[in-house]
């Protein structure tokens, strides 16, 4: 931070005399305009090739978090580069789609640096439960195989077949059949139209389970319907349902922390290309 604010005081230091002093004033086409316009996409390809970096992580070109910094400082120093190198005029319409596309990836670089800043401790806060992102569909799974074999053991058979494992020819065999106890009957229905569909993978944010509130009340009208007996069961079951709300808080978290870069680096490929085409076409004509 401290050497990308010199590097600026510098640059617009030397870019105040320039204006003053050169014959016809600052343009893109003067020697000074021409050093500020490749100081500036010199500072834009540096931080383009932090994606590069990240595809060999295991040369040893420095520390990954160096390249980060230099990624996001030097992107900045590259804004008030690229205005000394125009002399603050807007140009045509290539050079207007790149003042766009530019501010429109300055914007999101900085969107994206507040989420990384502020979002994992949310998460660590709002999601005791957390898991490896990639992992939350077979969490989902085996917590619903576990709910079945709870429920079963209390309620009797499902009518659900277990999900048959890849390369398994012959079917698992049947457990024994389990009475189920009396008065189980609401337990049971309430678990196959509500809570099993709500633990697998097919989340809906809208669904009856999926405000803590919400899913407190229909609880307890369900345990009026119960003998006591029955309640250590649908607190479980109610346990099962809250750790689902936070894997999908996670979710959802993870694709904020995440999505920017689909807006981010898009850009950054067009603003390079465009970049080039720019230079291409100024020197040409």
């Amino acid at each position: 931070m401290v050497a990308t604010g010199a590097l600026t005081a510098g640059a617009a230091a030397g870019y105040a005399f320039y204006a003053a002093n050169y014959p016809g004033g600052p343009s893109g086409g003067s020697w000074p305009g021409l050093l500020y316009g490749i100081a500036g996409s010199g500072a834009m390809l540096f931080a383009g090739l932090l994606s590069a970096r990240k595809q060999v992580p295991t040369w040893r070109l420095g520390r990954a978090q160096t390249w980060l910094k230099g990624h996001i400082w030097l992107g900045l120093l590259s804004a008030p580069l690229i205005l000394f190198h125009s002399g603050f005029h807007w140009g045509g319409l290539l050079e207007k789609v790149l003042w766009i596309v530019l501010a429109f990836i300055i914007a999101s670089g900085m969107i994206g640096l507040i989420l990384q800043q502020f979002l994992p401790r949310f998460m660590t806060k709002l999601v005791p439960m957390e898991t490896i992102y990639e992992q939350i569909p077979h969490v989902c799974s085996v917590m619903q195989s576990n709910a079945d074999t709870l429920v079963a053991s209390i309620c009797g058979p499902l009518g659900t077949e277990p999900p048959k494992e890849a390369g398994e020819e012959k079917p698992k065999r049947k457990p024994k059949d389990v009475q189920p106890l009396e008065g189980s009957g609401p337990l049971k229905d309430f678990y196959l139209c509500d809570v099993r569909p709500f633990l697998n993978g097919q989340y809906s944010r809208t669904g009856l389970l999926s405000s803590s509130s919400r899913a407190a009340s229909v609880i307890e009208q369900v345990r009026i319907m119960l003998p006591p007996t029955l309640h250590e069961t649908l607190d479980q079951l109610a346990l099962f349902c809250e750790e689902r709300r936070q894997l999908a808080l996670q979710a959802r978290l993870h694709h904020w922390l995440h999505g920017w870069l689909f807006v981010h680096i898009p850009l950054s490929v067009a603003l390079l290309v465009l970049g080039v085409a720019h230079a291409v076409m100024a020197l040409w004509y």
